[in-house]
């Protein structure tokens, strides 16, 4: 019999097995703890927290900051940074994206992914913020169902922040065609992860300072966009695999 060619390596002497192993089990634990099941107990969670036990915190740190910290940089906030998670540039952002990939790829599948992903937002995320009618932070009132759309208009709609919503979900749904339907490197697909990370962590920075959300507001933002964004992956790639087929065992 012929000696294998490739022997098993010994992974208490080979770096680059180490290395993998401990990146599965990373990306292993990262999956479980953003499951569709985590995440949506989480976002229970917070939104019971803030009907009730998380309102003196809430209003303690509703200040404005930013007005206290340095006016002179409100506009740029406004006009800038917070604009980066609203739904003019994130939209066009993943639509932009679906369409070359579609055109790539010769499938609707990008496009269907990406309108499915703005069906979520207006739809599933949009109807929880006419549900919990909260109003703003200016009208120091943090109680859920004391506002609502048609009382208040926008002012009466504030949980779960929207931008925060945006932010993971668009632009996460973004990265997501880019990494299952273009043969974009790992590196990239990582770099463009953190872009995302740090798109959040600029919204719910911004909101905050500016005073604009509650601080549950923004939480619970994040969370039901993750929560869309990870049913709508699970969705697709269960697609995928129902495409591919059964794979032979010991595969």
């Amino acid at each position: 019999m012929a000696a294998d060619p490739h022997p098993p390596a010994d992974a208490a002497s080979d770096p680059r097995l180490v290395r993998r192993l401990v990146g599965d089990r990373s990306r292993s634990l990262f999956s479980r703890l953003t499951s569709a099941p985590v995440l949506g107990i989480a976002l229970v969670i917070v939104t019971l927290l803030a009907a009730g036990p998380f309102q003196g915190l809430d209003l303690f740190l509703a200040k404005r900051w930013l007005y206290r910290i340095d006016p002179s940089l409100i506009p740029f906030a406004q006009n800038v940074l917070d604009r980066v998670a609203s739904q003019i540039v994130c939209v066009p952002i993943l639509a932009a994206v679906a369409i070359v990939l579609a055109r790539r790829r010769r499938s609707w599948r990008p496009l269907l992914v990406a309108l499915l992903a703005e069906a979520a937002f207006v739809i599933g995320i949009g109807a929880m913020k006419v549900l919990t009618a909260r109003g703003v932070t200016y009208e120091r009132d943090p109680d859920l169902l004391d506002a609502g759309l048609f009382e208040m208009g926008t002012k009466g709609i504030s949980f779960p922040s929207g931008h925060a919503s945006e932010a993971m979900l668009i632009y996460g749904a973004a990265v997501y065609l880019i990494s299952q339907y273009s043969s974009a490197s790992r590196r990239l697909v990582l770099t463009l992860r953190w872009a995302v990370v740090l798109i959040c962590v600029n919204s719910v920075t911004v909101s905050f300072l500016l005073g604009w959300h509650w601080v549950t507001d923004l939480v619970g933002g994040l969370l039901a966009g993750g929560l869309a964004l990870r049913l709508l992956v699970d969705w697709d790639m269960r697609a995928h695999r129902r495409r591919a087929g059964p794979t032979e065992p010991g595969r």
